[in-house]
C-alpha cells in the first residue's frame, strides 16, 4: 500500500533558472497542498522562491495529523509519508544530485515531518527548515537522536510570537531538545506573526538555504 502511494505522489516544481545542481523539499502544512504552498509562498514574496541552481519540490501529502504537542505522534502515518519521501530523495540522487546537496523542509506539520525524515532516516542531507513548527514532547526524533553519533544536518528554525495555532513556546522547547541533543540550530522568533509565512522569514530562509546549497562558484574551492 505504502509504495502504491508513493509512485503517485503529486508533486508541484519549480525548475532552476539555471543547471540543476541542488534540491530542495518544500512540505506544506494541514490541510494544504503543495500547489497551495507554493502560490501561498508567491503571494508573500510577490514572486516564485526560485533559484540559480536548486530545484524546488512542493509535494502533497495527505492529511492525517492532529496539532497537539502533548498527544503521541501517529507513528505508523509519519513513517508511510518517510518512505514516500525517501522515494523523492531517491529519485533526486539517481537524477545526479547528492544527497548533501538536498534540503528538507516545510511549514507547520510540514517542518514536523521534515525532522522526522533528517533526523530519523536522513542525516545526511544538506540541512532542515521548520517554520511554525514542533515535536511532541516525547517524539520519536529525540529518541532516535539519544542513540545517534556524528554529524546531523543543521536546523534552521523560526516561529511567529503570536502563533496561536502551534505555540510560541512549543517551537522554542523543541529547538532547545535538539539542541541538547546536538543538532546545530538557531531559533529566529518573529514578532507579531500568527500561524503564517511572512516575508521576513522567507528572506531569512532564502539566505540560509543559499548557505548551505551554494552555487557552483561558492563550491569550487572544495
Amino acid at each position: 500500500m505504502a509504495a502504491a502511494s508513493a509512485s503517485v505522489l503529486h508533486r508541484c516544481i519549480v525548475l532552476p533558472a539555471g543547471r540543476h545542481s541542488a534540491s530542495l523539499i518544500f512540505l506544506h502544512g494541514s490541510g494544504d497542498s503543495g500547489q497551495g504552498l507554493r502560490q501561498w509562498i508567491k503571494q508573500v514574496l510577490s514572486q516564485d522562491l526560485r533559484f540559480q541552481h536548486i530545484k524546488i519540490i512542493y509535494p502533497t501529502a495527505p492529511p492525517r495529523f492532529k496539532i497537539s504537542n502533548d498527544c503521541p505522534e501517529h507513528l505508523e502515518s509519519i513513517d508511510v509519508m518517510c518512505q514516500v519521501l525517501t522515494d523523492l530523495i531517491d529519485d533526486e540522487v539517481k537524477s545526479g544530485i547528492k544527497k548533501n546537496r538536498i534540503l528538507i523542509g516545510g511549514f507547520s506539520m510540514g517542518g514536523c515531518m521534515a525532522m522526522h525524515l533528517a533526523y530519523r532516516n536522513h542525516r545526511d542531507v544538506a540541512g532542515v527548515f521548520a517554520l511554525s513548527s514542533f515535536l511532541n514532547k516525547a517524539s520519536a526524533v529525540y529518541q532516535a537522536l539519544q542513540k545517534s553519533d556524528g554529524v546531523l544536518p543543521e536546523l534552521f528554525q523560526c516561529h511567529g510570537t503570536a502563533d496561536e495555532l502551534v505555540l510560541h513556546s512549543w517551537g522554542e522547547e523543541t529547538n532547545s531538545m535538539l539542541k541538547s541533543l546536538g543538532v546545530n540550530t538557531k531559533f529566529h522568533s518573529i514578532p507579531d506573526i500568527y500561524h503564517e509565512l511572512s516575508k521576513i522569514e522567507l528572506e531569512k530562509l532564502k539566505s540560509w538555504i543559499l548557505t548551505k546549497l551554494p552555487g557552483k562558484m561558492e563550491i569550487q574551492d572544495e
